[in-house]
């Protein structure tokens, strides 16, 4: 089961971020085979972080908890909350596999908080070489969508919104994020 979980900074906690790093580094070292994406993301305009996004492969919902909340930072108190559901890999592939590579461009986080109809279920959408992970947010039990997450490299935060059709989503957040761990 693939899920998305994005820990957002807690307002003053970068000095402790930056503390815990090595602790953080080696606990997702513990979950190199089953993460399909990571990184940092970043406040609009600038180099502060402001959340964590990792994209990981689990056994079931309980096994995705622990993997969230005994993340180092978390237990330290650096997050301010933690988005955690269930995620379907729409490319099939992992961020170290997206063809543009780790560097090169801006890389954008686009959430989108889900509204009416179900949108994104089915396959991610066509001719975009620029979607290095894509897919839709679930419940727990997979069966209720909720919005979608896409990494995305784009020239701009405008462009990178255009990812998702707009009239869709109750609301669509754009996160700069880069490619994040040790590879």
């Amino acid at each position: 089961m693939e899920f998305f979980c994005y820990h957002r900074d807690r307002p003053g906690s970068t000095a402790l971020r930056m503390e815990l790093l090595e602790r953080h580094w080696s606990y997702m070292d513990q979950y190199e085979k089953e993460l399909i994406a990571r990184g940092p993301t970043f406040a609009p305009g600038g180099d502060a972080p402001s959340g964590s996004v990792h994209i990981v492969d689990l056994p079931d919902p309980a096994a995705a908890r622990a993997f969230a909340f005994d993340e180092p930072g978390y237990q330290a108190g650096v997050y301010r909350d933690v988005l955690l559901l269930r995620w379907r890999d729409m490319l099939g592939r992992t961020m170290w596999d997206f063809p543009g590579g780790r560097t090169g461009g801006n890389r954008y986080l686009v959430l989108g908080l889900g509204a009416g109809g179900a949108a994104d279920l089915t396959a991610a959408p066509d001719g975009r070489d620029d979607l290095i992970a894509y897919g839709p947010l679930l419940s727990d039990d997979a069966t209720t969508w909720l919005g979608t997450a896409a990494l995305v490299r784009a020239p701009d935060a405008d462009a990178a919104r255009g990812v998702l059709a707009v009239e869709r989503y109750a609301d669509i957040e754009i996160h700069p994020w880069e490619f994040g761990g040790r590879r």
